[in-house]
């Protein structure tokens, strides 16, 4: 049988798509089984763990295993998907929702996805070493097996199902059916995916090929890229950054991924070793020209990023933020090291420094995984110090997230302020610990905002109104009451129950809304409708007489029983 695979000295092994179909197939229908649940309710953390553990175990192992030392990626499958696993345990508890999508579960998986190539490649050396074109190999090798592994899911779904409405038409709804069970549907897509990966893996010299196709099409790239940044960057000096910095999109992610392509595209040019150097001489100028703005690229995103840290404060995107923009800032310092040391043959001394960068962003990123830097613990100092110290208003604070965003020290913060805060600041705090969802914090605190708007314009027919916190948030919930040239007035009816007079239109139409707070949990605003269908119009509320009169009204009882409306 002819070997395809791309290392010689590999094992053939056969059966390796049954085997990882099975894996994945298992994997899928385990994911299932713990991640079962009504819809609306939270998964448990538990459960949201093991799911993790499955997820990642199955899939690092049979992307990286071969049948020479298969009991090195048994354990270093385990190994990830135990440490994830006890990532998401420790992130679905932190916020407000037991989620396990949070920043310090994406940085464990970046990872993960670096750490597969490094393993690799130390697997097949017998040893902790990393010659560079067996690393890059490994990399490009794993993320075109992925990709497609991921793409023939898809196939394989458009042909169960296109195979299911044939029988589905001759009466036979057996497949339809199965295919609508959700078990079965993360089975097949398991065992899909894990047959690609078997599949392509025992043909990767195949796939080799289709890895230098795909590194010829983007280094044919490379030169736009490099006369386009190149260009913007000669630029700036002349126009200034004040348009990068009013655009829609923020400055610094769109730097960093400016740096990013950068970097692919010139890793595609320069390839694994001295031996892929192209002859072309204008990609062999477009890759240390793209090497070359990475750095001024990065200081432009830090200086974005400084700006709005300086404005807004600390935020966990923002310190996350922060440690992007430093893995820029020291690969723009090794690429500029390495066109000052190798000039047009920069390549050979750039491979071994992404080889240490490589290993040093993997540590990095699982260090901060791990639970030992609290960045919401951070943000909750930096936001209530601005608070504090008089830039942002109570009114103004983003109370949601402190509930949601920052974790346990946000809600702590937000609990001993509603105790012994500032009287415009407890009852916000109340309401942001209370609240169930980020969109009832807001519309609390946009509802007092607009409360504290009208009252100065407001005017209180009752001498004997006080207006509380809770008072301004049902007035604030009133459109009536937000056209800020003209008047409203608030009566008091009883006890909890008051009336809000506005105008609305040309005609000043007079519009009156019943505000209950004892009802505040079910409907804080009632509207109200007058019996009259005669509009008033034409009245300055500013001084115009309010009053309530008992009205007797006339209607028809048939034993007992009201029928229709009073008819006068």
């Amino acid at each position: 049988m002819i070997n395809l695979r791309q290392d010689e000295t590999t094992e053939h092994w056969p059966p390796r798509p049954w085997i990882m179909a099975a894996i994945c197939a298992i994997a899928g229908l385990l994911f299932h089984l713990l991640t079962d649940h009504i819809y609306g309710e939270a998964v448990d953390r538990w459960r949201q763990a093991c799911a993790t553990f499955v997820a990642v175990a199955a899939m690092t192992f049979v992307l990286t295993v071969e049948q020479r030392r298969w009991r090195w990626a048994l354990a270093f499958a385990i190994g990830w998907g135990t440490v994830i696993a006890l990532v998401g345990w420790v992130t679905a508890a932190y916020n407000q929702y037991p989620t396990i999508f949070e920043w310090p579960f994406l940085s464990g998986m970046v990872a993960v996805l670096l750490a597969a190539p490094l393993f690799q490649t130390a697997r097949d050396e017998g040893a902790w070493r990393f010659p560079y074109a067996r690393l890059h190999r490994h990399a490009w090798t794993d993320a075109v097996i992925g990709a497609a592994s991921l793409a023939f899911v898809g196939i394989a779904f458009a042909l169960a199902w296109l195979i299911a409405g044939l029988f589905d038409l001759i009466g036979i709804k057996l497949i339809k059916e199965l295919l609508e069970e959700d078990w079965f549907g993360w089975m097949l897509a398991g065992f899909a995916f894990g047959s690609a990966v078997g599949l392509l893996r025992e043909r990767d010299a195949l796939v080799a090929t289709l890895q230098r196709l795909v590194m010829v099409v983007l280094s044919v790239l490379a030169p736009v890229l490099a006369v386009a940044l190149v260009l913007f960057l000669v630029s700036v000096p002349f126009t200034g950054l004040g348009e990068l910095w009013d655009s829609v999109i923020p400055a610094t992610p769109l730097m960093l991924v400016a740096g990013a392509g950068a970097i692919l595209l010139a890793n595609a040019v320069i390839g694994d070793g001295a031996e892929d150097r192209p002859t072309n001489r204008v990609l062999r100028l477009a890759a240390p020209a793209l090497i070359l703005t990475v750095l001024p690229l990065a200081i432009i995103a830090a200086v974005s990023l400084a700006q709005r840290i300086g404005q807004y404060g600390w935020t966990p995107e923002r310190i996350w933020g922060v440690v992007a923009v430093g893995v820029a800032l020291a690969y723009g310092l090794a690429g500029w090291w390495a066109v000052a040391k190798g000039r047009i043959d920069f390549d050979d001394v750039l491979r071994p420094l992404q080889t240490k960068m490589a290993i040093a962003v993997c540590g990095v990123a699982l260090l901060l995984a791990l639970p030992i830097l609290d960045f919401g613990a951070i943000s909750a100092r930096s936001q209530l110090a601005r608070m504090e110290s008089g830039p942002v208003k109570a009114a103004e604070f983003d109370w949601a997230a402190m509930a949601f965003d920052f974790g346990p020290s946000g809600r702590a913060r937000l609990a001993k302020i509603a105790k012994t805060g500032a009287m415009d600041q407890r009852d916000l705090a109340a309401n942001a610990l209370a609240a169930t969802t980020r969109w009832n914090v807001s519309t609390e605190v946009e509802a007092l905002r607009d409360g504290r708007e009208a009252e100065g314009r407001l005017r209180l027919a009752s001498p004997d109104i006080v207006m509380t916190d809770e008072l301004r948030k049902a007035i604030g919930k009133q459109s009536s009451c937000g056209n800020a040239s003209l008047a409203c007035v608030l009566m008091r009816i009883a006890p909890d129950r008051y009336l809000l007079l506005a105008t609305y239109g040309d005609k000043k139409i007079v519009s009156a809304n019943l505000i209950d707070l004892a009802d505040t949990l079910e409907q804080p605003a009632k509207g109200f409708v007058g019996r009259e269908a005669r509009p008033v119009e034409g009245v300055d509320l500013a001084t115009a007489r309010i009053e309530v009169r008992a009205v007797k009204r006339r209607q028809l009882y048939v034993d007992g029983k009201p029928v229709g409306e009073p008819f006068e």
